[in-house]
């Protein structure tokens, strides 16, 4: 529950807090030494992740390789992942185009190229506040994935 909602009933002021370090979760430029980079196989289909520098990434390069099978939600793909992880500041509702998500509260990586069956005209809503975890230019090739396609998440190498 959001603390300020539980701060209304307060009589003391709410404390302000600084803005969140945006460099904490932001994604790599492509290409930029020091970048964390994943390739997705899913079926006949293949695009590079740039993953975004939190916990949650790192507990998810250790433990690659990842295998799983495809399951489309709307104009989404998500597949199950072995760990528990927790929600973090980059969480979010709506999600973006190129963006990949965390959905935390099903261990499962969410990977959307349009509009999902909760979504309103002009946006692309998830299921569940999600954290951010990486970026995909490609992400219309996702459209390619088919239902119970096999995943393969792995290091890029190169």
């Amino acid at each position: 529950m959001p603390t300020n909602y539980l701060r209304r009933g307060s009589k003391a002021p709410p404390r302000s807090h600084p803005p969140p370090d945006r460099a904490q979760h932001e994604v790599p430029p492509q290409g930029q030494a020091g970048s964390l980079g994943v390739r997705l196989t899913a079926g006949q289909v293949v695009v590079a992740i740039r993953l975004a520098q939190t916990e949650a990434v790192r507990a998810l390069l250790a433990a690659l390789p990842l295998f799983s099978k495809a399951e489309p939600w709307g104009e989404c793909v998500h597949f199950e992942i072995p760990l528990r992880l927790g929600r973090d500041r980059t969480a979010r509702r709506n999600g973006r185009l190129g963006e990949v998500y965390l959905w935390t509260e099903e261990s499962r990586i969410l990977l959307p190229f349009g509009p999902t069956p909760i979504s309103r005209a002009g946006e692309v809503r998830l299921p569940a506040p999600c954290n951010v975890i990486g970026e995909i230019d490609d992400w219309a090739a996702l459209k390619g994935v088919r239902p119970s396609d096999k995943v393969h998440l792995e290091r890029e190498t190169g």
